[in-house]
């Protein structure tokens, strides 16, 4: 009796191939993505392409320019400061208690349940950076600022209701979102050099 090849039970590829995309497609329906960190404030929603860009002349003493570079300092007017000095910066900024001629202009407004008050209402916050600033700096500061307007609306909340913003009735909070509004300008970035 001739002795031959002992035959090797082969894998047939194709089942196998049909096996992996079902166990990929099963993975992927099945599993759900991570949420991307980054700005805790919601963005304004994109201008549709039909609307030009609208200037507004701003006097300056209402403005507040930050600046992050590439290497991740912070500009404030001109000042280099860190993350807590640039809270600081904004919270005297906004409020300007003093009435100071530098900082933004305080005008009466009449608002519910509070009635007249002395508010910042023109002061904008003038946000740029460099081409080659990393993410992780511009988020730090963007939500520095957040913080910042967070803290401003605790302080009125406890000096005007006298409970927390955490604690404030929902009208109340609402009447504080009024007399200090998020006003954050985001402005391209610019190259290092550039006259525009």
């Amino acid at each position: 009796m001739a002795r031959g090849k002992k035959k090797v039970p082969q894998i047939n590829g194709s089942s196998t191939a049909d096996i992996s995309f079902i166990l990929l497609l099963f993975f992927l329906l099945t599993t759900s993505m991570g949420t991307d960190s980054g700005l805790a404030r919601q963005l304004p929603p994109a201008v549709p392409p039909d609307q030009q860009d609208v200037s507004v002349d701003i006097n300056r003493r209402n403005m507040l320019r930050v600046n992050v570079n590439n290497l991740g300092q912070i500009l404030a007017n001109g000042e280099v400061v860190n993350l807590d000095g640039l809270r600081e910066k904004v919270i005297e900024f906004v409020l300007n208690e003093n009435d100071r001629a530098d900082l933004a202009e305080r005008v009466v407004e009449t608002f519910p349940l509070v009635g007249a008050q002395k508010v910042t209402k023109n002061h904008v916050i003038s946000l740029t950076n460099t081409v080659d600033t990393r993410y992780s700096d511009y988020i730090l500061v963007q939500n520095e600022l957040t913080k910042a307007y967070m803290q401003i609306r605790d302080q009125q909340s406890r000096k005007l209701f006298g409970v927390s913003l955490e604690d404030a009735n929902t009208q109340q909070q609402e009447v504080l979102i009024k007399m200090y509004p998020q006003k954050i300008s985001e402005a391209n970035p610019r190259e290092f050099g550039s006259k525009k």
